[in-house]
């Protein structure tokens, strides 16, 4: 229980300086960014090291402030909630059951942009499994 306390301490610290930034990069449709996700609880998906952070897909810009996410895990898994994907020369995984929206402030680097047939593969994918 201590651990789970400092890690959420961790968290803490992270969110209230992400909070408090003036000002957050300039995004778009595509790219790929790490992001800090946070901790989280039960099966929602979290970020990792000290600013907890994953690699994220901006997926729907709404405005200057916010974009609609898919978070990414290099873990090989199988299923219509998992798209395969690759960037950089590493495989992924867009893990479109846990999209949702996120707040620029949260992006705190960008890894570069997804060629357009994966990202039109993973807005179909995405589209498909949640019409069902």
């Amino acid at each position: 229980m201590l651990k789970y306390f400092l890690s959420l301490l961790g968290w803490w610290k992270v969110a209230i300086f992400l909070r408090e930034k003036r000002s957050q990069p300039t995004f778009k449709e595509g790219e790929l960014w790490w992001c800090s996700i946070g901790m989280n609880i039960g099966v929602e998906i979290y970020g990792k090291g000290d600013r907890f952070t994953r690699p994220v897909i901006v997926l729907r810009k709404f405005n200057a402030n916010s974009f609609f996410g898919i978070p990414l895990t290099t873990k090989l898994k199988y299923g219509k909630w998992y798209v395969p994907m690759e960037h950089g020369g590493t495989e992924s995984r867009a893990i479109i059951s846990q999209a949702r929206i996120f707040d620029g402030k949260r992006l705190v680097g960008k890894m570069g942009v997804l060629n357009k047939a994966d990202f039109q593969r993973i807005k179909i994918a995405f589209l498909k499994a949640h019409a069902s």
